[in-house]
């Protein structure tokens, strides 16, 4: 699947990763995907918690290396 935009959020710890993904879902159109990198063990909780606040959907997650690797796309 393609992207439109991406965060590398890698190394960064909670709330970070979602309030980078939120920064940048705002600048992209509805519909619009935005591929999330994390390594913050929490956003297993926070990105489908923010996603379904904030009326966004989480396409992919993939959990098999050392980084989550999330699709998202923009409510």
């Amino acid at each position: 699947m393609t992207w439109d935009d991406e965060v590398d959020a890698s190394g960064l710890l909670c709330p970070l990763p979602v309030l980078k993904a939120r920064k940048r879902l705002g600048a992209l159109a509805s519909g619009g995907v935005l591929r999330l990198v994390t390594t913050d063990p929490a956003a297993l909780v926070d990105v489908p918690h923010f996603c379904a606040e904030a009326g966004h959907t989480v396409l992919s997650h993939d959990d098999g290396g050392e980084a989550q690797v999330y699709l998202i796309r923009k409510g």
